[in-house]
């Protein structure tokens, strides 16, 4: 009877340990520290490997090379294009200017995609595989939780 026990609550306990591990990890990853930014703020710089070159990008809060959430911004210039790829964690997309274009699947294909405008917002969830392209110089901020 002692073995049946032991073998009911060994699980649990590395179940809980696991769970408050990760709450843990969570908790460490969203801390947040006061970020108050003008753009005359921002610290542009070229966007990191895996992009195609040609963007800039600034960071706003969080590091993107770390996990847990971050905020960049980026300018992509007129013709910019961004392959098909995904993320391991969901991407939220706002147009701040210019006009920016997304598409899913696995080939770019501008007719399938999706224009957005000033104020447009789009929300990539994790693992969906994704495309997109500018159709004029654009600024859009990238809210994410994870690595670029």
């Amino acid at each position: 009877m002692k073995k049946f026990a032991l073998l009911l609550v060994l699980p649990l306990v590395l179940s809980l340990v696991t769970v408050a591990a990760q709450k843990k990890e969570d908790s460490a990853a969203t801390s947040e520290q006061h970020v108050a930014l003008n753009p005359d703020d921002l610290k542009w710089g070229d966007v990191p490997p895996g992009l195609p070159p040609g963007a800039k990008m600034a960071v706003l809060s969080g590091d993107p090379t770390k996990k847990g959430l971050f905020t960049v911004r980026m300018q992509a210039p007129a013709g910019y294009k961004v392959p098909p790829h995904t993320h391991q964690t969901a991407e939220n997309i706002t147009v701040i200017s210019g006009t920016f274009n997304i598409g899913m699947g696995d080939k770019f294909d501008e007719a399938a995609g999706k224009s957005l405008e000033v104020g447009g917002f789009v929300v990539l969830p994790a693992g969906m595989k994704h495309y997109a392209w500018s159709t004029g110089d654009c600024d859009h901020p990238d809210s994410r939780q994870g690595t670029i």
